[in-house]
């Protein structure tokens, strides 16, 4: 039996390529541990604010001195952190958007990358907090990016990797669905995309 978080990143719901693989590598995996728990942090309906000036004076202020003001502001942070924590599995469903991460999700990221919380400099240098946990990210795009003359334009799983990496989180597998605006590949990417799961 898992925790499983799904943060989940298209305003498309069940028509999104990247939550449909996101779904096919969960099912795999309630499948592989029976009885787990998923529990899914959609991004979009979520709509976190960008940081703000009250961010990163609450994000330094211990948790007994927090004014009310900063109580509210860190409330959605503080529950997406937790969400983290709690997680033994983080299945993160992303499509491309101009070469990179939805604003959604970069949103969140921000959110849960917090000093004390998620990674500290306590040692001197970064250490991420959040070890011995598996991820997994489902990628959906329009375009080949896994190999080719467009690899190098692909921007959302590098970042993603490092900032994931910079949390601890660093056991990371990508499935994608790839070429769903390519005529002679879009008809199939889906599929293709969703065989590929192997959990």
């Amino acid at each position: 039996m898992k925790n499983i978080l799904h943060v989940t990143s298209s305003p498309r719901g069940e028509h999104s390529h990247s939550i449909r693989l996101a779904n096919r590598i969960i099912d795999r995996l309630t499948a592989r541990y029976p009885g787990s728990n998923v529990h899914i942090n959609d991004t979009v309906a979520k709509n976190y604010i960008h940081l703000n000036a009250i961010h990163p004076v609450a994000y330094k202020t211990p948790e007994s001195e927090h004014s009310p003001e900063q109580k509210e502001t860190l409330y959605s942070s503080d529950l997406a952190v937790k969400e983290l924590i709690q997680a033994d599995i983080i299945v993160i469903s992303i499509a491309l958007y101009n070469f990179n991460i939805p604003s959604a999700l970069k949103a969140w990221i921000d959110h849960v990358v917090r000093a004390g919380k998620t990674f500290s400099y306590q040692s001197g240098q970064a250490e991420g907090l959040l070890k011995g946990k598996k991820v997994y990210l489902a990628i959906a795009s329009n375009g080949v990016y896994s190999d080719g003359p467009m690899k190098p334009y692909d921007f959302g799983e590098p970042y993603l990797r490092f900032i994931l990496s910079f949390m601890g989180l660093t056991d990371i597998t990508t499935y994608r669905v790839e070429g769903a605006g390519i005529p002679g590949i879009m008809e199939t990417a889906l599929e293709k995309g969703l065989e590929s799961v192997a959990v």
